[in-house]
C-alpha cells in the first residue's frame, strides 16, 4: 500500500540474511540505499528484527513478522538471485506469488535479472 502522504510505495527487501549475517546486512543496507534512490519506500525485515529477536531461538516468530509485513507491501524486489535463494526467501517468494503482489529480480550488483 502506497504512503498517503508521499505516495511512495513500499518495497519489501528479499535477500539472504542467514549464514554470513554481517555480510548480509550490509548487502540489506545496500538493496535498501538502491530502492530508495529509485522513489521507493524500503521495508527490510532483516535490518529490524535481529535487534529483539534471536534468529537461532525465534525463527518461526521472525519469519511470521516478515510474511505480515510482506503482505503491507507493493511490490517483492529480490536479491542477489544468481547465488540461489534461502528458505526463508522461498517462503517471502511464494507468499508474495500467494497475494498476487509484483515480483523483481536483482543481482547482488542490482541489476535487474528475468526484465
Amino acid at each position: 500500500m502506497k504512503d498517503r502522504k508521499t505516495g511512495k510505495s513500499l518495497v519489501y527487501i528479499c535477500s539472504r540474511y542467514s549464514g554470513d549475517t554481517e555480510r548480509n546486512v550490509e548487502k540489506a543496507r545496500k538493496y535498501s540505499r538502491f530502492a530508495v534512490e529509485r522513489g521507493t519506500v524500503p521495508v527490510a525485515p532483516h535490518l529490524l528484527f535481529p535487534q529483539f529477536i534471536k534468529e537461532e531461538t525465534e525463527r518461526k516468530l521472525a519469519m511470521e513478522l516478515d510474511l505480515a509485513l510482506l503482505k503491507r507491501c507493493d511490490e517483492v524486489w529480490i536479491f542477489g538471485v544468481e547465488n540461489g535463494v534461502s528458505d526463508g526467501m522461498c517462503a517471502e517468494i511464494m507468499s508474495a506469488g500467494d497475494n498476487g503482489q509484483g515480483i523483481r529480480y536483482f543481482t547482488e550488483e542490482c541489476r535487474e535479472a528475468y526484465a
